[in-house]
């Protein structure tokens, strides 16, 4: 951190200087002007002198003497805002010795061909921004950066927001009207078209599906778009923290919701202590964030196969950059979404690509177009994100344009790291139209311009321009045409997207979808072995239970047999005992009766039957 705010410090003083010997030319210019009026001045008194002296002369011949006499002060080459010695500024301030993109030509009055603004192609990855109103010519203006980055060799990144980007991959067509224009500030216009490679979000759309998992998008990004709170961004992070400990991997929404319904869950709630835990109200926020987040079709924006970054690196076997365009149409009402992942890819570029300092021309330049959409609502640890990432990229080798309405759409740490302005013109019919006015102007350094008046007189394919010199301090700003595309200003047919698509070799690589075992399928496995646990324990529980009721059941009625049998046997014997004692001096008769019943009621038939009889008189018959 202390070597790159050294480094910073080195790179704000070297600018400062640099800026310091503008206005030092600026100034010897001013004295030399000043010295050459004063020269003039002299020459003039001497004709005055000359004139005397030679009274007697012819006064026709006079004029010509002093016409001859006396220097002439070169005409400007156009009127307008800027006089000659400005003009002069501007045309050193944009002569670069190495390769420049052609921005176009100076306008004062008129256009001037003779000077020409330019951007360094090296100070491209010092990033940039394209601003101006609705109609003003933001894509055109996009449109031929990208075109002349590609004929150098630099791989470009662009989101198609209404398609009209996709003529890029078609010659355009001249027009008299087009040929005028082009000529009158210098450019020598043909046609020509430039390899592009078309992509969309999931699928949505025409190209290329470019997929991320949740786990590569990570919870910031993902607060951003699901618009959460501090507490609940807070609540995200933990989940992620949890799942990449313990190796569940979130592709998809789906793996996700799975992780959060898992950890409010009686089986999930301890592998959280120590950690926080989640409260089940934040979780449910989030849960309906995602439902909603999926209905908008986000989930098919998620999964497998990701994008390699690597991918829009890529040149053309003629040298050419590759431009690769995401076609957004599909997904123009979701504009969060659509942010976000641009975000994600810049992040992910960020995260792959080596450190490989400062090069002659950038590896990739990103334009992010409708760039207000990215800081809208965002919180304080997604601009600090975005500004580090902003500032910290070019080193990677990657530059960023931003593309938006008005300066004030960027926040101010964001928008110091911006090296190249593009303002088209702006309009003040509201109050907050003139405050966004006075606030853009305030950006830019002196100029010879009344720049509060200048911007909201451009004309359509007309901007204010100031880049970053090859010494890395401002240029001066320049009211400038700018150069016609020379690829299609329409969008490309439908059937020359999906023949392209169709031909392209990351098709067979990203378009099919791929879906392996994740954090759904592992947590879901273990909810279910819990439930299968939980319901054999149950099941133990209730069979262990209803063996005792049984053997508590069965000993009651051993007990209540034991019972009935010990009752029975007294009354048993207690019938025995009376038929037993009769008198031994009974009759014979009597005697052999006696004997007679004493067989019966002794025999084991007999006492089987009293035992039962005696059993039913006492109720105390039961089963066994």
């Amino acid at each position: 951190m202390a070597d790159d705010a050294v480094k910073q410090a080195q790179e704000a003083a070297a600018a400062a200087a640099e800026a310091a010997k503008a206005l030092q030319a600026q100034a010897e210019a001013a004295i030399k002007a000043a010295e050459e009026a004063a020269a003039l001045a002299k020459a003039a008194a001497e004709v005055a002198k000359a004139e005397d002296a030679t009274a007697e002369a012819p006064q026709a011949a006079e004029a010509p003497a002093a016409a001859a006499a006396a220097p002439q002060k070169p005409a400007p080459e156009a009127s307008g805002p800027l006089d000659q010695e400005h003009v002069e500024v501007v045309r050193s301030g944009y002569a670069f010795e190495g390769p420049a993109l052609e921005m176009g030509a100076l306008v004062n009055g008129e256009a001037m061909p003779g000077v020409p603004v330019r951007i360094p192609i090296a100070m491209t990855n010092r990033h940039g921004l394209v601003a101006g109103a609705t109609g003003t010519g933001k894509t055109r203006t996009l449109q031929v950066l990208a075109e002349q980055l590609s004929a150098a060799g630099v791989a470009v990144f662009a989101a198609d927001i209404k398609g009209d980007l996709s003529g890029v991959a078609t010659p355009g067509e001249g027009n008299e009207k087009l040929l005028k224009r082009t000529a009158g500030i210098g450019q020598d216009w043909t046609p020509a078209s430039f390899p592009t490679e078309f992509f969309s979000l999931g699928g949505v759309g025409k190209g290329v599906p470019i997929r991320a998992t949740i786990s590569g998008f990570g919870p910031l990004l993902l607060s951003k778009v699901l618009g959460l709170n501090d507490t609940q961004e807070s609540s995200l992070g933990l989940v992620f923290h949890y799942a990449n400990k313990n190796n569940l991997a979130l592709l998809d929404l789906e793996d996700l919701r799975a992780v959060l319904a898992y950890l409010v869950s009686d089986e999930g709630k301890p592998e959280l202590e120590g950690l926080g835990g989640l409260s089940k109200a934040t979780v449910g926020v989030i849960l309906r964030e995602l439902i909603t987040f999926a209905d908008q079709g986000a989930d098919v924006f998620f999964g497998e196969p990701e994008i390699d970054t690597a991918e829009f690196l890529r040149t053309a076997p003629d040298g050419r950059g590759v431009i690769s365009l995401l076609e957004v149409p599909g997904v123009a009402d979701k504009p969060a979404l659509y942010s976000t992942f641009l975000m994600w890819l810049l992040a992910d570029l960020f995260t792959d690509l080596p450190e490989v300092g400062d090069l002659d021309k950038p590896k990739l330049v990103f334009f992010f177009d409708e760039a207000h959409l990215l800081f809208k609502d965002a919180s304080k640890e997604f601009l600090a994100q975005i500004t580090q990432t902003v500032r910290l990229i070019r080193s990677k080798g990657v530059g960023v344009f931003f593309v938006t309405q008005t300066p004030k759409d960027v926040p101010g740490d964001v928008l110091a790291q911006l090296g190249s302005r593009v303002q088209h013109q702006l309009r003040a019919f509201t109050p907050d139209d003139a405050k966004a006015l006075r606030a853009t102007v305030s950006t830019y350094p002196n100029s010879g311009y009344d720049l509060e008046e200048t911007l909201t007189v451009l004309g359509t394919g007309e901007a204010i321009v100031t880049v970053m010199n090859e010494k890395g301090a401002p240029s001066p700003v320049a009211w400038t045409r700018l150069r016609a595309p020379r690829a299609s200003m329409s969008p490309s047919p439908d059937a020359a997207i999906d023949a392209a698509v169709a031909a392209s070799p990351l098709s067979a690589k990203y378009s099919t979808g791929i879906d392996r075992e994740s954090a759904h399928e592992i947590l879901t496995k273990k909810l279910a072995d819990a439930a299968a646990r939980v319901d054999a324990e149950e099941a133990a529980a209730a069979k262990a239970k209803a063996d005792a009721e049984y053997a508590k059941m069965q000993a009651k009625i051993q007990a209540d047999a034991a019972k009935a049998d010990k009752k029975a046997q007294a009354e048993y014997d207690r019938l025995m005992k009376q038929t037993s004692g009769s008198s031994r001096s009974s009759s014979r008769s009597r005697s052999k009766e006696k004997s007679a019943l004493e067989e019966v009621l002794g025999s084991r038939t007999t006492q089987t039957v009293l035992k039962q009889v005696i059993t039913g008189i006492f109720g105390m018959a039961k089963r066994r």
